[in-house]
């Protein structure tokens, strides 16, 4: 008796091998992952997708049994997270309460953002309060989690209290760690958003897609990260294998922008796809005026031109925004050496002011659009004018 009862302790009911527990451990921080940016992410606070109701209720229940978040919490955070990012009103910015604090200590932000009742009614709205949330999940939340440290303890035995302790770090290191933190201060940017974030890796596999950050932060509503054809989204392809079956309704996609030939004025298919794709637009002007504009300078003024800064370069594409107060002016007086630089940096200027100004002005956005090609294209800059012909034809296709 006492033989079975310390092999018990050692190897629970399963008496698993060191493959068993890994196989176990990556299957269900994985479930965790899926849960997390699938159903709390994509689906309650983002509205991309929806689930049919019997796989929306076991991503709730498995959130319960394994993190102890509630729903109506998480989704307000995040959507505070995205109406007040990189302010100080954001519940976890890099740039408010740097890297460190947000990387290692995420947990204790995202805890003192839920304190905040008023923001948890303001943004948490629509989120699940039935029976079940009212009376279970939400006022006993870490019950969930005591259960889980049961069943691994009966799975695995003492390994299996070890097993409990990582799972209930998975989603705080990674989620609350390295996405918030990490994919706000690291990474490559396909969009020039209006905040730091940053795509940590094109294949996004290991934390369910979250890894497409920036692409993210330029479509929030989109169901699918994945926006360049050399970029993999895994939670998107669940999101179609769940479609196939009927259990998943896609809501919303980011929309396609394309280019129109021989387009000789803008018109309302160009405001459509300046207000629809704004940050993909200013990222195409610094990879089509800006960078070839500095580059040709370097090329004129030699290795002083040479040795500015990469993060001084990458910060034209902004304005400086993100920059202390030293390095823009650095950077502005590095740009009034070089007066074809300066004035396609003015006119991004501009561009930018344009659409934050006329966003809900459709006839204003065109006059302002058509006023900002004629004048780019008389500055005699070819970069510039190139880039106004491009401005033109820019529409949008297959928005959902």
């Amino acid at each position: 008796m006492l033989d079975t009862l310390v092999s018990f302790a050692s190897r629970g009911l399963t008496q698993g091998s060191w493959g068993t527990w890994i196989a176990y451990m990556l299957v269900v921080t994985q479930l965790t992952i899926f849960t997390v940016t699938l159903y709390l992410h994509r689906s309650q606070t983002h509205r991309g997708v929806d689930f049919h109701p019997v796989l929306a209720h076991f991503f709730r229940f498995w959130s319960w049994l394994t993190t102890g978040m509630v729903t109506k919490e998480w989704v307000a955070i995040h959507r505070k997270h995205h109406a007040k990012v990189e302010t100080e009103e954001d519940p976890h910015s890099p740039q408010v309460y740097g890297i460190k604090k947000v990387f290692w200590d995420g947990v204790a932000l995202y805890r003192d953002a839920s304190h905040n009742l008023d923001d948890m009614e303001k943004y948490g709205r629509g989120t699940p309060g039935d029976w079940i949330e009212r009376k279970l999940y939400t006022p006993h939340a870490y019950t969930g989690p005591a259960v889980m440290v049961v069943i691994n303890f009966a799975l695995f035995g003492f390994v299996g209290i070890a097993m409990w302790a990582i799972q209930m770090i998975w989603i705080p290191f990674w989620a609350a760690g390295f996405v918030n933190g990490i994919g706000h201060w690291w990474g490559y940017r396909n969009f020039e958003s209006a905040d730091t974030s940053t795509n940590l890796s094109p294949w996004g596999v290991w934390i369910g897609g979250e890894e497409l950050h920036n692409n993210h932060h330029a479509f929030p509503s989109s169901a699918k990260f994945a926006l360049r054809k050399w970029e993999f989204d895994i939670g998107w392809a669940a999101i179609r294998l769940f479609e196939m079956v009927g259990l998943a309704k896609v809501l919303r996609v980011a929309p396609t922008l394309d280019v129109r030939p021989n387009v000789n004025l803008p018109d309302m298919d160009t405001v459509k796809a300046v207000l629809a794709h704004r940050f993909h637009i200013m990222s195409d002007y610094f990879r089509g005026v800006i960078a070839p504009t500095l580059r040709d300078e370097a090329g004129k003024a030699g290795a002083g031109l040479k040795a500015l800064p990469r993060k001084l370069r990458k910060a034209l594409g902004n304005g400086g925004r993100w920059l202390d107060n030293a390095s823009r002016e650095r950077m502005t007086a590095f740009t009034e050496k070089h007066p074809q630089l300066r004035t396609v940096c003015e006119f991004r200027a501009r561009l930018a002011a344009l659409m934050e100004r006329n966003g809900r002005n459709a006839d204003g956005m065109l006059e302002g659009i058509k006023e900002w090609c004629r004048e780019a294209e008389a500055t005699g800059i070819r970069t510039l004018a190139d880039f106004a012909v491009r401005l033109k034809g820019y529409r949008v296709v297959g928005d959902h």
